[in-house]
């Protein structure tokens, strides 16, 4: 069992922002990383609560109506202050919270946001001069509105001086995984998103929006049978002139329409897919790295060996030796 060692100061509390109009996901993420109690890592873990931004009844996407552990008064407290979206990019921000932010964080509170939150942070002054991220629908109204901001567009999170920010919902678990290596290390980090069925680290950039969709039906039809088959087809050798003919593409048209479905080539995408079953396989099966390689479409021990230490600076030996002690 992972554990960490028993803390002589008081755990870190974390305090998460609730609003009227509150994204249910991004709260959600919050909650399900620092919120859940978590006896297997010891008495460290972190203390949760949730402060009201408003008075009153407060209600959440979803029919959902909520009640929270204070107000202001627990921001004074936090050593984390998570935003989790906010309730539109041009709705305003009360300057209670902006002034209440920028408190906090001059006395050494770490302020994270996630996906549309980075507004109320922007509203506080807080990301002037430096850099931060958002989803990409916000990215083009988030450096118009505040130019002072240095906007990363293609990322999933980027912190800066004791404040976080991230791209889309999602990359908020990206970024609330990054703060618990950051808090506890590499191991309770992967602990925890092996709770969640997640990578425990994602290399890489937020998928951007599409120029236009994969526009015909009948062809996003094939594209998604193509998928199915090649789940099921990973060990064999396959082209690109392969895949265009059993969808019926030429080469040049597949490329495309694959791009636009996925973000990558066809040969990115079944090497992302065999690293993934390869580290489902080396962590659920006693099969040998040459077994496993054959079975995965590498050919050969050397060339998982190369491909996973390239993705994941860890070879997979020694992966399969690290999950073994977090599962036991």
């Amino acid at each position: 069992m992972l554990m960490i060692a028993p803390a002589s100061e008081s755990r870190p509390l974390v305090v998460a922002l609730a609003y009227d109009g509150l994204c249910t996901f991004e709260f959600g993420v919050a909650v399900e990383i620092f919120g859940l109690p978590r006896p297997e890592l010891g008495e460290r873990w972190y203390r949760f609560a949730v402060a009201a931004v408003d008075e009153g009844e407060l209600r959440a996407t979803g029919g959902i109506r909520l009640m929270t552990d204070g107000g202001y008064e627990l921001l004074a407290q936090a050593d984390t202050i998570v935003i989790p979206g906010w309730r539109g990019a041009n709705m305003p921000v009360p300057e209670a919270l902006c002034e209440a932010l920028r408190v906090a964080h001059q006395r050494g509170c770490r302020v994270m946001s996630i996906c549309s939150g980075v507004f109320v942070l922007a509203a506080s002054g807080l990301l002037n001069g430096r850099q931060a991220t958002t989803h990409w629908r916000y990215t083009e109204e988030l450096q118009h509105r505040y130019p002072a901001i240095q906007v990363v567009e293609d990322v999933l999170y980027v912190g800066d001086a004791g404040l976080l920010t991230s791209a889309g919902s999602a990359a908020g678990i990206d970024l609330c995984l990054h703060v618990v290596r950051e808090d506890f290390g590499v191991e309770v980090a992967n602990s925890v998103a092996r709770r969640l069925v997640v990578q425990p680290h994602r290399d890489g950039s937020q998928t951007q929006h599409l120029e236009r969709p994969v526009a015909r039906s009948r062809e996003s039809e094939r594209l998604g049978q193509l998928f199915d088959w090649l789940h099921l087809h990973l060990a064999e050798t396959h082209t690109l002139e392969s895949l265009a003919l059993r969808v019926g593409m030429s080469p040049r048209t597949l490329l495309r329409r694959f791009r636009e479905a996925t973000g990558i080539t066809p040969a990115r995408w079944l090497l992302n897919e065999r690293l993934q079953r390869a580290q489902q396989a080396l962590g659920e099966s006693r099969l040998s790295i040459e077994q496993i390689a054959l079975n995965n479409g590498f050919g050969s021990a050397s060339a998982l060996r190369h491909h996973f230490q390239q993705q994941f600076a860890i070879s997979p030996l020694a992966f399969r030796k690290k999950f073994t002690q977090l599962t036991k």
